[in-house]
């Protein structure tokens, strides 16, 4: 396996077949990978709005997370599953490592998959996490967000993903609108499951002490709203050994690419 160090231009699409799923992933750019994961009710879509400048210095890999996009899965989810999907394509893709993050529930995926591959991590990202362990659960305000998903998920399996649009509308209009489009083509069995999932608030590790564990240089940037609480990015700072942290005001794929920087 290589290390990803190579120039060479890497882009298309490629599909995965692993544990009952085709797995749809998107990659682009030169250099050394990067995979970044999208969070709930998103594709590589919305990965690409945030990251997508990545691609001119990286080689940029934005899967579909499974029961999500075009990774259609009806079955029950977990955060093992999702990290080994993340270990699975980087074997498919010939990568010995990679740096591997997230926004929101794709952060704890990438969490998950640091803890469960540490070799394959050559660095980590966890960008607006959501999850303060098993020990402390949701936020009251997580687990109405979550509810409303899982409402809406189920709903969707009756009338189709039209029932997604109430979850966007406090959006601003050009986000709003770019959200609508991308769910538009969603797979309901797809949404229905990531909901239940999301809905249950299995967390992706026990406590937050797990995170001293955790050699991989990591950058933690904190979220903006309730469901992604600020605070929280400051918890998982205070435990990581080899952190570093950037403010939610400096765009996320310049924070990424200096993290790099400063790791090569």
């Amino acid at each position: 396996m290589e290390n990803g160090s190579s120039h060479q231009e890497r882009a298309g699409a490629l599909e995965l077949e692993r544990a009952g799923a085709r797995l749809y992933t998107v990659t682009q750019g030169r250099g050394a990978p990067v995979v970044y994961l999208h969070g709930g009710f998103a594709d590589h879509r919305a990965s690409l709005v945030h990251v997508g400048a990545l691609a001119r210095t990286r080689w940029l890999i934005t899967p579909d997370v499974r029961a999500a996009g075009r990774s259609h899965y009806a079955g029950a989810l977990s955060w093992e599953l999702l990290a080994d999907d993340v270990a699975a394509l980087l074997d498919h893709l010939g990568l010995e490592r990679a740096v591997v993050g997230g926004m929101s529930a794709g952060s704890a995926i990438a969490l998950r998959f640091a803890l469960r591959h540490p070799d394959r991590a050559g660095g980590l990202v966890l960008a607006a996490p959501v999850y303060a362990g098993a020990d402390r659960g949701l936020t009251p305000a997580q687990r109405a967000a979550f509810a409303a998903m899982d409402a809406a998920g189920r709903e969707a399996q009756r009338v189709g993903v039209s029932a997604l649009r109430p979850l966007f509308e406090a959006l601003p209009e050009a986000i709003r609108a770019r959200a609508l489009e991308m769910v538009a083509s969603f797979d309901p069995a797809s949404v229905a499951a990531t909901a239940r999932f999301l809905a249950s608030g299995v967390q992706p590790i026990a406590t937050l002490d797990v995170l001293t564990t955790i050699a991989t240089p990591t950058l933690v940037i904190p979220g903006a709203d309730a469901e992604h609480p600020a605070e929280l990015a400051t918890l998982y700072a205070a435990r990581l050994p080899r952190v570093t942290t950037s403010p939610s005001s400096v765009p996320l794929a310049a924070a990424i690419d200096a993290f790099c920087d400063a790791r090569s």
